[in-house]
């Protein structure tokens, strides 16, 4: 049986602080959480918010890396049935705007925000965010069992798929049927892009 190992002092503030910042992000929205107040939620200093999180984006950043390891997750398994394209794009489609549910509205956009933004630390590659990488990973299981054409290139495909979704997302009002409408277009759209690809080059 594994030795479950305790978080350390640092990693229990760490995630206290995270806790604390989600809810106040929740409530306001990240440009206007108060670091103070998130900081006393916790019960610590406002310094030892600076010292594990240098910006509030750094929050976001963290919360990104946790939630995309989790829709990653239930892509990857949902994908194991090799359930063909149309249902892979439109259930990225369902996991990404399921997460709206999970962190509400103010804090989703912020959240998606957050790829677009100026004040987000430079990253390495495209592999350091898994939903991509899960998404490219299908899309070239598709291509090389004939779904798309075999010039149709899986990284750009995934990566426009998933900022138009992003911007979309960010941007359409949570009306119904008026969001869906407009989202099932968009994978259907998509869904043509990649097929009509070849015979356009």
């Amino acid at each position: 049986m594994p030795v479950r190992v305790q978080p350390s002092k640092g990693e229990r503030t760490r995630e206290r602080l995270l806790g604390a910042a989600v809810g106040e992000f929740r409530r306001l929205g990240v440009a206007k959480a108060d670091v103070r107040a998130i900081a006393s939620a916790a019960g610590v200093a406002a310094g030892t918010f600076y010292f594990h999180f240098p910006t509030k984006e750094h929050v976001l950043i963290e919360l990104e890396r946790r939630e995309e390891e989790r829709i990653a997750n239930e892509l990857a398994r949902f994908f194991t049935n090799s359930p063909g394209l149309p249902a892979v794009l439109a259930k990225v489609v369902e996991a990404v705007g399921g997460l709206e549910r999970r962190l509400g509205t103010p804090l989703f956009k912020d959240f998606l925000a957050l790829h677009f933004s100026s004040a987000r630390p430079p990253e390495e590659t495209w592999t350091n965010h898994p939903v991509i990488v899960v998404v490219v990973d299908e899309l070239r299981r598709a291509r090389d069992g004939g779904a798309i054409p075999p010039d149709v290139d899986p990284l750009y495909s995934g990566l426009f798929f998933l900022v138009g979704l992003y911007a979309l997302l960010i941007t359409l009002p949570d009306i119904e049927p008026i969001r869906g409408q407009v989202l099932t277009q968009y994978v259907a759209t998509s869904l043509n892009g990649m097929r009509i690809h070849a015979s356009n080059a």
